[in-house]
């Protein structure tokens, strides 16, 4: 089977990931165990059911596996069994028993209706659930068969291995449409909807489930992700947690209150402690901040740093470019220079009685400059000036500068002025 089972009570109410409640039955993929003592007030639908002593079914079994009974339990309606099936002493059956395996039936066995089998009836005191296993186990080691005897106890105590989780009912609970009482913690799983209200000792609710009834608890009670519940959360001593997407259509009532941003309460919350709104994380940690902050300022250096640098380059290439244009300014003026120096000189070798040579050819100029540097850097006195007579008398005959013909007057000559020499 799924579970130990044992004479104890058992230590949780275990409702499994799509435990479902059907036109009054509890149907699940798993086994269903139910402690001694205990009352369903609905019908049980699943592989394997077991129950121990005094188990009140208001409704009809169906196993799909073997379905086992305890003395003086009680099921309303038909037991219908898909493997094979152990009633104990004094158990009623209201309906008809149908089982497809072999049959083992108590003393002052009950059954109102049919009976059919398709295996072996016997007719004896079948041994309780746990005594039953006591005395398998033992004589399985009796005889040697160490390896089966192992390989039972595996399968009792790794019940959590198995592929479905069985539905679990601690012993003197009491299930029925209207509350799920029990004297031990309960834990639902996801997917799940139920009817009732639900009494533990603490509570934990999966996610995805819907409960059409409340939720009460001494200790803590957990409201899973986008569950819904039909009712009030309360509990006498404990918190209560509503996760993200949770709708709650009820009061809540605990000491501390811890709800998410995203669920939902339509009724009131009392609290004697602190409520508590629980947000999601939007941007980094306080620790990231500053590191971002960090980071943020050392870019802003860099980029004033890059800006500086830019400057100073900008800086560098407008004085590069100003030393530039004064040199280009400073050349041009040298030029000019050298322009008006020329003319003047070429007036002044005119004047003196330059040759034709002198006047016709484009390269005489240069040699004239040169000759002019080189008269200029020796000369110590200036050159004796001649009269204008002699001046015309000599140039008589030659040809003309191309071009206009050169007015004195306009370089601030006079003709009857006097022709003084420079005196350095």
């Amino acid at each position: 089977m799924g579970v130990p089972i044992r004479s104890d009570p058992l230590d949780e109410l275990t409702i499994p990931d799509g435990t479902t409640v059907e036109e009054h039955d509890l149907v699940t993929d798993g086994d269903v165990i139910v402690g001694g003592q205990s009352t369903v007030e609905f019908g049980v639908r699943g592989d394997d059911v077991l129950a121990g002593e005094r188990v009140s079914f208001g409704g009809h079994i169906e196993a799909a596996g073997d379905c086992r009974l305890d003395m003086w339990s009680d099921v309303a309606a038909d037991v219908l069994v898909g493997g094979d099936a152990y009633l104990g002493e004094r158990v009623q059956v209201g309906g008809e028993l149908k089982v497809a395996g072999n049959v083992d039936i108590g003393d002052d066995v009950d059954i109102e209706d049919d009976f059919e089998a398709s295996g072996h009836i016997v007719i004896r005191n079948p041994m309780p659930t746990i005594v039953f296993l006591v005395v398998y186990l033992s004589q399985l080691l009796r005889i040697g068969e160490e390896e089966a005897a192992e390989e039972l106890a595996t399968q009792l105590v790794d019940a959590e291995e198995a592929d479905h989780e069985p539905v679990v009912l601690p012993r003197g609970a009491r299930v029925s449409d209207d509350a799920w009482r029990v004297s031990t913690p309960a834990r639902v799983g996801d997917d799940c909807r139920l009817h009732g209200n639900i009494r533990a000792e603490s509570l934990t609710v999966g996610a995805n489930n819907t409960i059409f009834g409340s939720l009460r608890a001494r200790g803590d009670v957990v409201v899973g992700e986008d569950t819904e519940i039909k009712g009030d959360v309360t509990t006498r001593s404990g918190d209560v947690y509503v996760d993200e997407g949770a709708t709650v259509w009820g009061d809540i009532s605990a000491e501390d209150v811890e709800l998410h941003e995203h669920a939902i309460v339509e009724g009131k919350i009392r609290v004697s402690g602190e409520l508590t709104q629980v947000r999601d994380a939007l941007g980094p940690m306080p620790g990231d901040e500053a590191s971002d902050a960090v980071d943020d300022t050392t870019d802003a250096d860099n980029a004033s740093e890059a800006v500086e640098s830019e400057s100073d380059e900008t800086a560098e290439s407008s004085e590069q470019d100003e030393s530039a244009v004064e040199d280009e300014s400073e050349t041009d003026d040298d030029d000019r220079a050298d322009d008006n120096r020329t003319d003047d000189e070429v007036v002044a070798a005119d004047e003196a009685g330059a040759s034709e040579d002198e006047a016709d050819d484009s390269q005489s100029d240069d040699e004239d400059d040169s000759e002019v540097d080189s008269t200029d850097d020796s000369a110590d006195e200036p050159p004796a000036v001649e009269s204008r007579e002699a001046v015309e008398a000599e140039l008589d005959g030659v040809v003309p500068m191309m071009g206009e013909s050169l007015d004195l007057s306009e370089n601030g000559h006079d003709d009857d002025a006097e022709v003084v020499p420079d005196a350095d």
